[in-house]
C-alpha cells in the first residue's frame, strides 16, 4: 500500500504546504470516489462455494503474521452488509466506487477452463446493479492480491503458467459484467505483489527469493497485463464501451541533500520502483537503467544470464500503449541517497537500485503506521514527473489516504484529504496533469493486511469487536462529502 518515506527538515515549509490550499475548482469531469478490496472487506472466506486464496491460506498456518493475529475471514462483513455499503457511498456522493472481484470466489480452483462459482457471479452481478442504480460507477479491479491457493500451490506468479490462467479468470468477468462495468483495472500495485510476495517474503505468499523472485513475477505480471489488455482491445472495447488501465503504487523521492548525485538518486529510484511496471505499459520495455545495472550486477554475481528477464519483440509491442490511463496510489514522500555496495543484502532489489530512502522526523507521521509521512507536495511532483517523462498519459489516483488509530474525530485525515486534493488541483491547473479522478482509500475501516484492524483508513468507522459491524461515519467523510459535493476545497 505505502512507499517508505522520507524528507530534509530544511523543504518542510517547501513541501507541506498545509497551511495553503487551492482555491481552484474540480473540473466538471473529474471523478470523486473511494477504494476497497475484496479480501480487505468482504470477508465470507468460506460462504457460498468461495475457494481458498493465499491470504486464507497463509494467515490461518501462521496466524502471527499479522500484529494482532487476525484475518480476513469476516473483515467487514461487506459480503452480508454490502446494502448498507451502498447507501454509504450514496449519502457521501461519489462517482465512482472501486472495488475487486475475487478470483477465488468466482473461479474456486483458480484454474483456466475450470468451474465458475454461480453464486459468486450473482452476488458481483447483484452489487454491481445497485451501484448503477444508485448513479455510482463501478470501478472494478481485477486482481487484488488474493490468488487462489491452487495456482500458488504451482509457483503462483513465478510460474509463466499463470498468465493462462488469469487470462481466463480476467476475460471471464469481462464476459460476465463487461455490459454494465466500463471501467477496469488489470492488476493493483505490482511492486507490491512481486517484490513483498515473492522476493522480500512479507506479504502473501511470503516467498523469500531475493532479486530473483521479483523480476520472474513482474515479468509474468506485466504480461498478463498486455494480453488481458490487447484482447479487451480486440473483443470487448468497441462493443462495451469500456477503458482499462493498471494500478501501480508509487511514492515521491526527494535528495537527500542538495547536489547532483542525490539528485540522479531520486531519479533512479522513480526509475526502479514507478518504472519497473510504469515504463514497460508505456515504452514496451523496462527502464533502460534497470536492465543496464541488473544485468552487470547479475554478470558480476556469476549468474549465466541477468536476473531481470527479457521480453521479446512482440511482447514489447504487446506492452507498447498497453492502457486507456494509469491508475496511481501514493501515499507518501521520501529522501533518496546513492548507497555502498554492502548496504543492502546481494542479490535484492534494493541491492540492484542502489539508493536508499529513509524518514524525516520532522515530518508529521501517522500514529498508527509510522513510515507514512504527510508530504501533499510530493504528489503533485510525481503527477508533474510522470507528465513531462511519459507524454502527460491521463491518471486516476485510485488510492490516497492516511492511517489512524480508532477514533470518529479525525483530523489528521481531514488535513490529507485536503493537502493532496489541494496538491491534485495545482497538478491540473497550474502544471497541466491530465489528473481524471481521485479515488480515496478506503470507505471503511478494513483489514490491513499485516497490520489487521489496528490500522484504519477508512473514513466510516467499523466496530470489529461487534458481530453486526456497525458502521459509524468519522468527521473525515463529511468533509470529503462536502468537498464532492462542491468541487472545491473549503477554504
Amino acid at each position: 500500500m505505502q512507499w517508505y518515506i522520507c524528507v530534509l527538515a530544511s523543504m518542510w515549509l517547501i513541501l507541506t504546504v498545509h497551511s495553503e490550499l487551492s482555491s481552484y475548482s474540480f473540473p466538471e469531469d473529474f471523478a470523486f470516489g473511494v477504494s476497497s478490496s475484496a479480501y480487505q472487506i468482504e470477508g465470507a472466506a468460506f460462504e457460498d462455494g468461495k475457494g481458498i486464496s493465499i491470504w486464507d491460506f497463509s494467515l490461518h498456518n501462521n496466524p502471527d503474521l499479522v500484529s494482532d493475529r487476525s484475518n480476513g475471514d469476516v473483515a467487514c462483513d461487506s459480503y452480508h452488509k454490502w446494502k448498507e455499503d451502498i447507501q454509504l457511498l450514496k449519502n457521501l456522493g461519489v462517482n465512482v466506487y472501486r472495488f475487486s472481484i475475487s478470483w477465488p470466489r468466482i473461479i474456486p480452483s483458480g484454474y483456466k477452463g475450470s468451474t465458475i462459482n454461480q453464486k459468486g457471479v450473482d452476488f458481483y452481478s447483484t452489487f454491481i446493479d445497485e451501484l448503477l442504480a444508485e448513479n455510482i460507477l463501478p470501478l472494478v479491479t481485477i486482481y487484488h492480491w488474493d490468488l487462489p491457493q491452487n495456482l500458488q500451490d504451482k509457483g503462483g506468479w513465478l510460474n509463466e503458467t499463470i498468465i493462462d490462467d488469469y487470462l481466463y479468470f480476467a476475460e471471464t468477468v469481462i464476459q460476465l459484467f463487461g455490459d454494465r462495468v466500463k471501467h477496469w483495472i488489470t492488476f493493483n500495485e505490482p511492486f507490491y505483489i512481486c517484490e513483498y510476495g515473492y522476493s522480500e517474503g512479507s506479504l502473501a505468499p511470503f516467498l523469500n527469493e531475493s532479486g530473483v523472485g521479483v523480476y520472474k513475477c513482474s515479468h509474468n505480471l506485466l504480461i498478463a497485463h498486455g494480453r488481458i489488455y490487447r484482447e479487451y482491445e480486440k473483443k470487448y472495447k468497441t462493443t462495451q464501451k469500456g477503458i482499462m488501465g493498471i494500478a501501480i503504487n508509487s511514492g515521491w523521492f526527494e535528495p537527500k541533500e542538495d547536489n547532483d548525485s542525490d539528485r540522479e538518486a531520486a531519479e533512479q529510484i522513480l526509475l526502479f520502483s514507478l518504472g519497473m511496471h510504469l515504463h514497460p505499459v508505456i515504452t514496451g520495455n523496462y527502464p533502460a537503467i534497470m536492465i543496464e545495472r541488473i544485468d552487470s550486477i547479475s554478470k558480476a554475481e556469476g549468474y549465466t544470464q541477468s536476473r531481470l528477464p527479457k521480453f521479446t519483440e512482440k511482447e514489447k509491442e504487446m506492452l507498447r500503449g498497453s492502457f486507456d490511463f494509469i491508475g496511481l496510489n501514493h501515499y507518501s514522500t521520501a529522501l533518496a541517497t546513492f548507497v555502498d555496495a554492502d548496504f543492502y543484502n546481494q542479490p535484492s532489489f534494493s541491492y540492484d537500485s542502489g539508493v536508499s530512502a529513509t524518514p524525516n522526523p520532522s515530518w508529521e507521521s501517522s500514529i498508527a503506521q509510522p513510515g507514512m509521512q504527510m508530504v501533499p507536495e510530493g504528489l503533485r511532483k510525481l503527477l508533474v514527473w510522470i507528465k513531462d517523462r511519459y507524454q502527460n498519459p491521463p491518471v486516476l489516483i485510485t488510492e490516497n489516504g492516511w492511517a489512524t488509530g480508532e477514533g470518529l474525530n479525525d483530523e489528521s485525515r481531514i488535513r490529507c484529504i485536503n493537502g493532496y486534493l489541494s496538491a491534485v488541483l495545482k497538478a491540473i491547473h497550474e502544471d497541466g496533469c491530465r489528473v481524471i479522478g481521485y479515488s480515496h482509500w478506503s470507505l471503511l475501516d478494513n483489514f490491513e493486511w499485516l497490520g489487521g484492524y489496528r490500522i484504519r483508513m477508512g473514513l466510516v468507522e467499523v466496530d470489529f469487536n461487534n458481530t453486526e459491524r456497525t458502521r459509524t461515519p468519522k468527521k473525515s467523510y463529511e468533509v470529503y462529502k462536502k468537498i464532492i459535493d462542491s468541487r472545491k476545497l473549503d477554504v
